[in-house]
C-alpha cells in the first residue's frame, strides 16, 4: 500500500498542563506561608508588649530615683508614661481616645478593685491640670500602683 493511502492520523499532543489545580506540593507551601504569617505576627505582637512593658518598668522606677523633678512633674511624667504603655499595648482605637472616669475605669480592668477610679490612680486623670503638687507619699503610692498595674498587664492576654 502505498504510504498516502495509509490509514495514519497525525501526531497528537497532549492537552497543555492546567494550572488548577495546584501540586499538593504547592499546597502544602500554601498552608505553609500562612502559617508563618500568623506565628510572626503573634511573636511580634508578644515581642513588642512585653519590650513596652519592660521599658515603661524601667522608666518608672528612673522618675522614682530621680531627684530633681518635683511631685508635679513626677506627676505629669507617671501620667504621660502609662498613657504611652496603654497605646502602644493596646488597640488605639480601644484606648487613644480615653480621658477622665473612662481612661481610669479602663486602668481598672485587670486589676482587682477599682484602684484608680477610686483609689490614689484618681491623680492620673487631672495630672496635666494640677496646679498643686501631690505629696511624697502620694507619689509613692501611685508608682507602686503603676507597678502593680505593669505586673498585671503582663498577664491579660490580649
Amino acid at each position: 500500500m502505498p504510504p498516502a493511502q495509509l490509514p495514519l492520523k497525525d501526531i497528537h499532543l497532549p492537552e497543555a498542563i492546567s494550572w488548577w489545580p495546584p501540586a499538593t506540593g504547592w499546597w502544602i507551601v500554601a498552608v505553609l506561608v500562612i502559617l508563618l504569617i500568623i506565628f510572626f505576627s503573634w511573636l511580634y505582637r508578644r515581642l513588642k508588649r512585653k519590650t513596652a512593658l519592660k521599658t515603661a518598668k524601667k522608666l518608672l522606677a528612673k522618675i522614682q530615683q530621680d531627684p530633681v523633678p518635683d511631685n508635679l512633674q513626677k506627676l505629669r511624667e507617671i501620667s504621660a508614661l502609662v498613657r504611652r504603655v496603654v497605646i502602644s499595648i493596646w488597640p488605639r482605637a480601644e484606648a487613644a481616645g480615653l480621658t477622665g472616669k473612662a481612661w481610669l475605669a479602663f486602668l481598672d480592668g485587670g486589676m482587682t478593685g477599682a484602684p484608680f477610679s477610686l483609689g490614689i490612680g484618681q491623680l492620673l486623670a487631672d495630672a496635666p491640670y494640677r496646679d498643686t503638687a501631690p505629696t511624697d507619699a502620694q507619689i509613692l503610692q501611685l508608682i507602686s500602683l503603676c507597678e502593680v498595674w505593669l505586673k498585671s498587664c503582663e498577664k491579660q492576654k490580649r
